[in-house]
């Protein structure tokens, strides 16, 4: 595919949120949808509107179809329209819980909804393949529904978990966005690099607003439509990675699904419940550190380019190789979170409780 038909969606994209994200603000406000302080939260200003992920969402969708009448090879149907209505819906549930407040059962049955709209429009995993014989080892169709659709949930809350401090959800999106548009582009998948620089682009086009200090948060809006996207570009390009299948997405992902697992580990330990909320995320340690929020985001920038770069390189990689750089991320990534202190089991913060998505797009837990 040409760079042009790339650019559109990427620009156009782009630029709609930048318009669209002062306007959604106002609205915000008008209606009252803003963050409000509190203990378990970084965040000490009152105010600031949330519902940054509206614009966010009407950018990605104005590139796409921008991309479709200039039919640059996006498809209509498909994994597109899937991709369309499960966003909207997420979309709309996270308008209403940032309004409102949802408890936690609700937000799961409508992240599983979306999750069912996805599959039946073909975002699968319906296969592993083997590093060394290069052969793929069908998944039964009924297991294949269960692990694509903890997929699809498990990105869709470990973005919004990690939306935590200005600028980290957006700004770690669109580095992972950017990640995944590469390796489709690599791939041949021209569906794939087309959602994703239309995605990437909005996310660009948001950023300047949301990074340190923020004029404007996401709020579970937008983390809930990142994360349910990203999860299914991660499925766009997956079916042709040799490296068992799936090792690239997950490191692309790294840092979000390292902070979920540390999270839900934590609490466990704790014997309270997954969803109880404390202020030892990766975030939080690191702001403690750095000192400031613009350096503790810098930090966790850096980490997830670090990890991308990785993912990039597992896909030219076969054979024992691919095996034995497998081994060795996975040790230096264990000694890193060690390092850090990740592992100890801090005293009991709970402060209430996050919902399945966390209390992170509703600004700063």
């Amino acid at each position: 595919m040409d760079l042009l038909s790339i650019l559109i969606p990427f620009a156009t994209a782009g630029v709609v949120t930048a318009l669209a994200t002062p306007i959604v603000s106002r609205l915000a406000r008008a209606f009252e949808v803003v963050d409000h302080p509190s203990e378990r939260k970084v965040n000490r200003r009152q105010n600031i509107p949330l519902l940054g992920g509206i614009a966010v969402a009407l950018g990605f969708f104005v590139g796409l179809a921008t991309a479709i009448l200039l039919s640059t090879g996006l498809p209509v149907g498909g994994h597109v329209e899937g991709l369309l209505l499960g966003g909207v819906l997420l979309v709309g549930v996270g308008v209403f819980d940032d309004r409102f407040t949802l408890t936690a059962l609700p937000k799961f049955a409508v992240q599983f909804l979306a999750a069912g709209i996805a599959i039946y429009y073909g975002f699968v995993i319906s296969h592993f393949t083997d590093p060394l014989t290069h052969t793929s080892q069908p998944i039964p169709i009924v297991l294949s529904w269960i692990v694509t659709s903890l997929w699809i949930v498990g990105v869709t809350n470990a973005m919004n978990l990690i939306d935590g401090l200005d600028g980290l959800c957006s700004g770690i999106a669109a580095i992972i966005g950017a990640t995944l548009t590469l390796i489709c582009w690599q791939l041949s998948v021209p569906v794939g690099v087309i959602l994703g620089a239309a995605f990437v682009g909005s996310l660009l086009g948001f950023l300047p607003f949301n990074f340190p200090p923020a004029r404007i948060f996401l709020g579970d809006t937008g983390a809930l439509f990142i994360g349910y996207v990203l999860s299914l570009l991660a499925l766009e390009g997956y079916a042709k990675v040799t490296l068992l299948t799936f090792v690239v997405p997950l490191l692309a992902l790294a840092v979000p699904i390292i902070d979920t697992g540390l999270s839900i580990l934590r609490r466990l330990r704790r014997r309270s419940t997954p969803f109880s909320a404390d202020r030892q995320h990766m975030h939080h340690r690191l702001l403690e550190s750095e000192g400031s929020q613009r350096s503790a985001v810098l930090s966790l920038y850096f980490l997830t380019v670090c990890f991308c770069v990785i993912a990039l390189s597992f896909t030219k990689l076969e054979g024992i190789a691919s095996i034995l750089f497998l081994v060795a991320v996975i040790a230096l990534t264990y000694r890193l979170l060690r390092n850090l202190g990740l592992f100890d089991t801090p005293p009991d913060e709970s402060a209430g409780t996050e919902g399945p998505a966390g209390a992170g797009g509703r600004g700063h837990p």
